[in-house]
């Protein structure tokens, strides 16, 4: 299997996000790539750079103000004082419910704060360029799906699922599944699946999706009551208008073991099925790791290699895109038994 790495993902390395309230070190970090790049090369796998330019494909996912922000807020940030080059900026306020949020603010953490769902997506210099890049890895790997290949692996960091048409968060900037979805539609796949196995639900990938039927949305996830992102992901949530019928949530509670796991994954297969999808992007978040520090679930390492066995069966060409996993040293290890898996079969 082919796999997309990064040469730019390090330049988005912020120092510290907050986590319960706290300054702590990022979870996402670079070293998370590199984990995957080294079991990648020790297991004797095809590694390439982006060949596409996502630059056309991301207005179709992403509101043109947004990305106009995205690209030059580090720019919009240094000039309101040269000394912001070593302080992170984060959002003071959002435009919660009764506040309005379809006039840009002038002040730089307004703006912020109208395009970021929480705290947790932090700005450096390098955040456009790393995320921009990504989006070409992703854009790269359904093209090349698309002209033949049975399925390519995209290594993107940052991840993209928590974001939406018009916001960050959650570690995600350019959100690299919808993009590849949208790719596979554009190249001529007439309904495209997105399978979401992150620990955390993609509730920007829901969210862009959410009124269309040539993009199914599935996703198995911990249930949002006690989990991030708290605000989506609920079993009610089955789309709306021409969307209708073509979400599937699957929360699963705390402490969930691989038997339950997989059977929602059954579930999941079903769906697809049912809805006669003809190509798949998986969401690859791997933080349902039972060692992973922002998970509760029960997976481990032989585990991720039956997920790709199954997701094979399935006889779609598949995008894979990684999303979450914190347990970074493992990470490698528990994406290429994905990758191995599916290649098995």
């Amino acid at each position: 299997m082919i796999s997309l790495l990064s040469k730019q993902h390090s330049l988005h390395a912020p120092q510290y996000e907050y986590f319960r309230g706290e300054p702590v070190p990022c979870f996402e970090s670079p070293q998370r790539a590199e984990f995957v790049e080294q079991v990648l090369q020790t297991r004797g796998h095809t590694l390439r750079s982006a060949s596409a330019d996502s630059t056309p494909v991301l207005p179709q996912i992403h509101s043109e103000r947004y990305l106009t922000f995205l690209e030059t807020a580090w720019e919009q940030w240094l000039a309101l004082d040269p000394n912001n080059a070593s302080v992170q900026p984060f959002p003071a306020v959002w435009p919660v419910r009764s506040l309005r949020s379809d006039i840009e603010p002038a002040n730089f953490t307004a703006k912020l704060g109208l395009y970021s769902m929480a705290n947790d997506a932090p700005l450096v210099a390098g955040t456009w360029a790393a995320a921009k890049e990504a989006a070409d890895m992703a854009v790269s790997a359904a093209e090349l799906v698309a002209a033949g290949e049975r399925s390519v692996f995209s290594a993107s960091r940052p991840p993209g699922h928590h974001a939406g048409a018009d916001f960050m968060g959650g570690y995600c900037y350019l959100n690299n599944a919808a993009l590849a979805a949208q790719t596979l539609r554009a190249q001529g796949a007439e309904r495209v699946a997105v399978l979401d196995v992150d620990y955390h639900h993609g509730n920007g990938t829901q969210s862009i999706f959410y009124k269309r039927s040539d993009v199914v949305f599935i996703s198995i996830h911990a249930d949002p009551i006690y989990e991030f992102p708290f605000y989506l992901g609920h079993a009610d949530e089955v789309g709306e208008g021409q969307g209708d019928g073509f979400n599937l949530n699957i929360p699963l509670p705390a402490g969930t073991q691989a038997e339950a796991w997989f059977a929602a994954l059954e579930s999941a297969c079903d769906r697809m099925q049912q809805l006669k999808v003809d190509a798949l992007v998986v969401s690859l978040g791997l933080d349902t790791f039972a060692d992973d520090p922002l998970s509760q679930f029960a997976l481990r390492s032989e585990h991720y290699t039956h997920m790709g066995e199954r997701l094979a069966q399935l006889g779609w060409p598949t995008v894979f895109i990684l999303e979450g996993g914190y347990a970074a040293t493992e990470l490698g290890n528990n994406a290429v038994n994905v990758l191995e898996g599916f290649e098995q079969v």
